[in-house]
């Protein structure tokens, strides 16, 4: 291979970076010059690193992606990596950033490594620290406040189930219930609303009448004709199915 791409990759899950690590080697396009899932770490090494690109994810404890590239003093060329699409990412392009939605595709990160070449090629990467400044200082806005709890009636009686011991809701004959280890709890509202309601980063739609608390999950498992089943990681091992049209959003938010 002449001249690869030297190229760091920055991820806070571990999972996800051995992934697009494989991915990148099986390109033979580039040479990974190193890896972390540690933002900080990762400054230090840079600072005695040459490379032509950065593998950045966005959204990282401690610091995010954007704040982390405001705080080097050499802009590389950039892909960024994320699960989520609510940033103007698009506008990245424009300015000769790319970026690749998780989980990410062969296609995807081929036309990433071409977009690498013909910029290097072409000489430094464009001036993006105002641009960078911008979207740093946009991640410092408090984030919209999530219930931590919700109400269970039983009568004349209220009462409050907090949501990390809820490992998903269910409808079924025509309630919604809260379960939990314990039992299960009705719960005054639809999935849909609670889909609205509930912090995305934590509970996602598997199903028209399910609501999973993500951090259950314990196990995937591929079924029939692209389906797919989640084991939970509660005293029952309860099976969950996942409706096909909610396959790449799961994908999505699992990193894999």
């Amino acid at each position: 291979m002449n001249n690869p791409l030297r190229v760091f990759l920055i991820d806070d899950e571990a999972l996800a970076l051995r992934r697009l690590a494989r991915m990148l080697e099986a390109t033979h396009r580039v040479q990974i010059v190193g890896s972390t899932t540690d933002p900080e770490a990762a400054l230090a090494a840079l600072s005695h690193e040459s490379l032509d690109a950065l593998f950045l994810d966005i959204e990282m404890p401690g610091l995010s992606g954007f704040e982390f590239l405001a705080k080097l003093p050499v802009q590389p060329f950039v892909i960024f990596t994320t699960a989520y699409d609510h940033y103007a990412l698009r506008a990245f392009a424009v300015n000769s950033i790319d970026y690749l939605l998780k989980p990410i595709e062969a296609e995807q990160l081929d036309r990433a490594l071409t977009k690498l070449e013909r910029l290097r090629a072409g000489g430094q990467p464009p001036q993006m620290r105002a641009v960078i400044e911008q979207l740093a200082a946009a991640l410092q806005v408090p984030p919209a406040a999530y219930p931590t709890r919700i109400a269970s009636r039983l009568g004349d009686r209220i009462q409050f189930i907090e949501l990390p011991r809820v490992s998903h809701f269910v409808a079924k004959d025509k309630l919604t219930y809260a379960v939990t280890g314990e039992k299960q709890f009705v719960v005054d509202a639809a999935i849909a609303e609670l889909e609205q309601k509930l912090d995305p980063a934590r509970f996602i739609r598997i199903h028209r009448a399910t609501l999973v608390n993500l951090d259950f999950i314990a196990e995937v498992h591929t079924a029939f004709a692209g389906g797919m089943t989640v084991r939970l990681k509660d005293a029952r091992r309860t099976e969950l199915a996942v409706a096909r049209d909610r396959v790449r959003a799961l994908k999505q938010r699992l990193a894999f």
